[in-house]
């Protein structure tokens, strides 16, 4: 089989020895190539260009080496008979588990507050809630939410869940749907943004939303930048229904240096680096897909089109 490798060029030499090792035999290719694109039967990638999937009129199998997957469906030539799946990768979980139990831990602590009173030279001891007086939300119960949520109640918080669509979990309460959301929110003071990007999830972090949590709230978000209306929440933040945000994705990447989210003293912004795919342990779900492709069988991580994740 022949293999079209599109990632950061940093990552191509550790990705090529890491498919090597784990599937010897493949014939791999790296973008940009020479050759025949209809000699491509797999393309592992992130952030292709536009077009470039659908120029490879042999392809059986598209994998992204992100959890999310916006970054090739925003393509609008790109082929719906070929099959795309996600990755589910032990490291990009535990990146993300590790990110977001930091970002509770500096929200709840109000670690802002610590920082800027050191920034000033003073000495101001701050009364915090423990962890079992503070509920979290998380809006995304997929396999990073469902993590993120476990660790987060191993250390004592209350954790809530949302998603678009029913999902039941034993120790989780979860809600769902618009109806749900309305429950969702006022329980919830930290909010942490796991979702898909999809057309119904875009600028879900807007007015609506934060006008619903409780005052004093606070905002996490490791989704994607687009989920966030940047303007609604600096609105939030100087009026106080937001006391501070972690930011790890954004509009626009990396963040111009004009933009007054830099600036704000209640925002701690991280250059979308919450979680990274190493191919060292991405690996794993790389092979598995190939092996479902070669056997025939049903793909495990298989993205719906119609859902976009």
């Amino acid at each position: 089989m022949k293999v079209l490798l599109k990632t950061d060029r940093y990552l191509i030499g550790r990705w090529k020895d890491a498919l090597n090792q784990r599937i010897p035999g493949l014939e791999i290719v790296t973008f940009p190539f020479v050759g025949d694109p209809s000699d491509i039967d797999i393309a592992i990638v992130w952030e292709p260009p536009q077009g470039l999937i659908a120029s490879m009129p042999n392809l059986k199998l598209v994998i992204s080496t992100g959890a999310g997957v916006d970054h090739v469906l925003k393509d609008p030539t790109f082929p719906t008979d070929v099959p795309l799946v996600r990755m589910v990768d032990p490291g990009l979980t535990q990146g993300m588990v590790e990110f977001v139990v930091m970002a509770t831990l500096l929200c709840s602590r109000r670690m802002h507050r610590t920082f800027a009173a050191h920034a000033r030279k003073l000495w101001e001891p701050e009364t915090v809630p423990l962890a079992p007086e503070v509920t979290v939300g998380i809006m995304g119960m997929g396999v990073l939410g469902r993590a993120c949520a476990g660790a987060l109640r191993g250390m004592g918080y209350n954790v809530i869940g949302w998603s678009r669509t029913p999902k039941h979990f034993d120790e989780v309460q979860s809600f769902d749907g618009l109806e749900g959301l309305e429950k969702f929110l006022p329980r919830t003071q930290i909010l942490v943004c796991l979702l898909p990007l999809t057309e119904e999830t875009e600028g879900i972090l807007g007015r609506g939303t934060f006008n619903r949590l409780p005052a004093g709230a606070a905002v996490i978000n490791a989704g994607r930048g687009a989920h966030m209306v940047e303007e609604d929440l600096l609105k939030a933040l100087e009026r106080g229904k937001i006391e501070v945000a972690v930011l790890d994705v954004f509009n626009e990447e990396p963040l111009p240096v004009d933009n007054p989210l830099w600036d704000h003293p209640r925002v701690f912004i991280t250059p979308h680096t919450a979680s990274v795919t190493t191919p060292e342990s991405a690996i794993i779900s790389v092979a598995d897909a190939i092996e479902e492709l070669r056997k025939g069988l049903p793909f495990s991580n298989l993205v719906s089109l119609e859902l976009g994740y």
